[in-house]
């Protein structure tokens, strides 16, 4: 059972949630505003957070407990745990498709608990970037996999609703939280979680709003929105320089199924 078909009164146990994001995303503040969230409105909260540095820009675990009662005169601090057990998390926040598809492998999505929101874009992994032939993962099975795995399933392309507004991905993931109505709070709450943070206010609740628009029209029994590949930015190479404008120009004479990939071997490889 969800926590939103129990009101705070009835809940025996915390609300856990799991965070998994990567460097640079936003996961930090997202986990710190869930906490904020709670606090202000009367629950006890707790985050923690396990860092790693094997993939990417690091792929780090955030571990939110909320637990209601706090503003009850002379209520109990609960013990709250410090990390997501298998089988026993209530909400999954996935920054990235893969990081979706960890959480998954990882036990912490159950088709009898969990909530699973994940953006659908791709950031490569090692392993994909430096296979000799094409070793990505196949996008389409892990959304597949993802939707069977989870209770309920929220996917959109994320990234690309933080470039739309201006904003960073925690914004959006936030605004997902808010519409998938897991939660038992308000939109204003929500809202005023960020107002509360006093930096990037006005772009944050842009992209606030678009998640939660997002989130509200995704539907569990539909296609899941095919994944966005990470974009190189070889397609918008402009070159001022006439020497390199001549590398570029021969580079985009090669087959299509390597041209990307001289373009961008020149546009790294040019000082």
């Amino acid at each position: 059972m969800s926590p939103r078909d129990l009101p705070p009164a009835t809940l025996t146990e915390p609300i856990k949630i799991a965070v998994l994001a990567m460097g640079g995303e936003g996961g930090g503040v997202l986990a710190d505003w869930i906490v904020d969230l709670g606090e202000a409105n009367g629950w006890f909260a707790q985050t923690t957070s396990v860092p790693g540095v094997a993939q990417r820009t690091g792929a780090t675990i955030y571990y939110v407990e909320l637990f209601p009662g706090a503003d009850v005169p002379g209520a109990r601090a609960p013990v709250l745990a410090q990390a997501p057990l298998p089988g026993d998390v209530d909400i999954v926040l996935a920054s990235e498709l893969m990081e979706a598809g960890r959480a998954v492998q990882r036990g912490f999505v159950t088709s009898h608990n969990t909530t699973l929101i994940t953006s659908t874009h791709r950031v490569y992994s090692i392993a994909e970037k430096s296979a000799m032939g094409d070793g990505r993962v196949d996008s389409a099975a892990l959304l597949r996999q993802a939707g069977r795995a989870a209770r309920r399933f929220i996917s959109f392309d994320m990234a690309e609703a933080a470039e739309r507004t201006g904003s960073v991905l925690s914004a959006v993931l936030f605004g997902a939280l808010s519409g998938s109505g897991v939660l038992p709070f308000s939109c204003k709450q929500f809202e005023e979680t960020i107002e509360r943070g006093g930096v990037g206010v006005k772009p944050s609740l842009k992209a606030f709003d678009l998640g939660q628009a997002e989130a509200r029209k995704a539907d569990t029994d539909a296609p899941p929105s095919k994944p966005r590949a990470p974009q190189s930015a070889a397609a918008d190479v402009q070159p001022s320089h006439p020497a390199v404008a001549r590398l570029v120009a021969r580079a985009l004479q090669l087959p299509a199924s390597v041209r990307g990939t001289a373009v961008e071997g020149v546009r790294r490889l040019v000082d």
